[in-house]
């Protein structure tokens, strides 16, 4: 008897040791969304100007009057700006300083006054604004004027290493353990995360960061993979969409994490924190009986069950996995890889496709939610809102694409993200900007969660890890993408945004040549996936 069978048969597709367990699981969703958006409150897009030493704050009084220090940096903010500035350029010119001494600053007109108007490198350095936050890495490793870039950055060479520890704890898993496997990354995790907070310069950041995203990945993939074997064949569709309300709230409530605390060291902090908590839960969690199985090991998976069954008040029957067993015994030696997946050209036509929408969904998720400041609301509010919107699109998506398929609602999601994301362009900053941007982080929501089941049935059994791996991978490339594509809006601000519409639209649109799966049998061997929709 197939573990399916025995799942819908007598254990309980999803029974109470199930919703114990996925409970216990999906809360690891949100912790490690934590880490994958924070970067947005770590470098944010603050003002600055050059550091004048004649300009102290105690010595504003000797040249202006007793007054505050937050007055007395605006003054120092005005000084050092070229008194010719364009006021569209002004950014640009934070990078330099006129050459600002008492006996030339003028009071009045709070603008550097020089007979000779020459200008100077920030030789001393830069003040920061601390209006909305105390500490950023833009401020303690400046990462202005020359290296104002690096911010994006360090987030492209995070999502490089959610990349490779997709690739590196996926295979890991499949040799130690889903359990095993988990606990090693969050173990990883909670050691680099607490030492990310005490990086002591930008590179050290970096590689921490980049070394604790290739763990945090390997939790959410050990997540999601236990959460689909733990239940039978009609929930997996269930507990995989439902994962993703568990993400969105890791959004929102780093965002209230953010608003609460301004330090970004103490962020960090806060967010590695619970991991400590998910240690003391691996007496609890099981090892995934379905791969036990699968690897000879029927003894350790009758235990799991025998408790499993306990817990469900069902009766378990003796000898339950001899069928199992003889089953294991008759697989031939023939192994499948990811190239299997391009050997044929149907296959290698729908595999092309579906990567490509995994990394455009990925790409405009991301780049909507790290780019919520350019947004013209208030960075903490927008970037909840950000959260929020994905529940009701989980909620729409659940029953439309049961009801009309998985395809044209997922074109549909796309299109609808990609035309609001156009729309935002034209729109002005301010909370108008904000809602037509959400309306756009709906839709891509909404087919972020589609094509994880889309594509599950669309890979042939055989090699059904493998494709979900390489989809996988491609969607990381997005992630690369994205603080790239937010970064060269310096040049042209509404460019990320066509950019994110275009390539909505036209995956939208290219959905719409992948075979419908609802109520379809779905390929079991290479030769039905190369037939499947031809």
């Amino acid at each position: 008897m197939k573990f399916d069978e025995i799942l819908i048969n007598h254990l309980g597709e999803f029974g109470l040791y199930q919703k114990r367990i996925y409970f216990i699981i999906a809360l690891l969703g949100t912790t490690t969304m934590f880490h994958q958006v924070v970067q947005v409150f770590y470098s944010p897009s603050i003002d600055h100007w050059c550091k004048t030493p004649d300009l102290l704050p105690q010595n504003c009084s000797q040249w202006v009057g007793d007054i505050d220090e937050a007055t007395c940096n605006v003054l120092k903010y005005n000084a050092t700006i070229p008194p010719d500035s364009d006021e569209t350029n002004l950014r640009e010119d934070y990078c330099r300083r006129c050459v600002v001494k008492y006996s030339d600053f003028d009071v009045d007109t709070v603008r550097c006054n020089l007979s000779d108007p020459s200008l100077e490198e920030c030789e001393d350095g830069w003040e920061y604004d601390h209006s909305q936050y105390s500490s950023t890495i833009i401020e303690d490793f400046d990462l202005v004027c020359d290296d104002g870039s690096k911010g994006s950055l360090a987030q492209s060479i995070y999502f490089g290493g959610l990349l490779v520890g997709s690739l590196i704890f996926g295979t890991l898993a499949d040799y130690i353990g889903r359990k095993t496997t988990m606990f090693l990354c969050i173990t990883i995790t909670l050691l680099l995360s607490f030492s990310v907070a005490f990086a002591p310069t930008y590179w050290w950041f970096v590689s921490l960061r980049t070394m604790m995203g290739c763990a945090n990945i390997g939790i959410y993939l050990m997540a999601f993979t236990l959460s689909t074997e733990i239940v039978g064949p009609s929930k997996r569709t269930f507990v995989g969409i439902v994962l993703n309300f568990y993400v969105a709230l890791g959004i929102m409530i780093c965002g209230l994490l953010a608003y609460l605390i301004r330090d970004w060291r103490w962020l960090q902090v806060a967010i590695s924190v619970p991991n400590i908590f998910y240690l003391f839960a691996f007496p609890i969690i099981p090892e995934s009986a379905r791969w036990l199985i699968s690897q000879n090991r029927f003894d350790e998976a009758e235990k799991i069950m025998q408790k499993w069954a306990k817990v469900n008040k069902v009766d378990l029957p003796k000898d339950i996995l001899d069928e199992e067993k003889e089953l294991v015994e008759k697989q031939n030696d023939v192994t499948y890889s990811i190239f299997d997946l391009f050997r044929t050209s149907n296959m290698r036509k729908k595999t092309i496709n579906i990567n490509y929408n995994w990394m455009v969904n990925s790409l405009v998720y991301y780049g909507l939610s790290l780019g919520t400041a350019s947004l013209g609301g208030r960075d903490y509010l927008a970037f909840v809102l950000s959260g929020a919107v994905e529940v009701p699109a989980f909620i729409i998506a659940t029953p439309a694409i049961e009801t009309y398929g998985r395809r044209p609602i997922l074109c549909a999601s796309m299109v609808l993200g990609g035309v609001a994301c156009f729309t935002t362009v034209w729109v002005p900053y301010g909370w108008g900007r904000t809602t037509v941007s959400l309306i756009g982080k709906f839709g891509i929501a909404a087919s972020f969660a589609i094509i994880y089941v889309f594509s599950a049935e669309l890979y042939p059994t055989p090699v059904r890890s493998a494709g979900m791996g390489i989809s996988s991978m491609s969607a990381r490339v997005g992630g690369i993408l994205a603080p790239i594509i937010l970064e060269i809006g310096k040049l042209w601000p509404p460019l990320p945004l066509m950019i994110f519409s275009l390539m909505s639209i036209s995956a939208g649109l290219l959905s719409l040549l992948l075979p419908e799966t609802l109520k379809k049998d779905l390929p079991e061997t290479l030769e039905e996936g190369e037939q499947f929709g031809k």
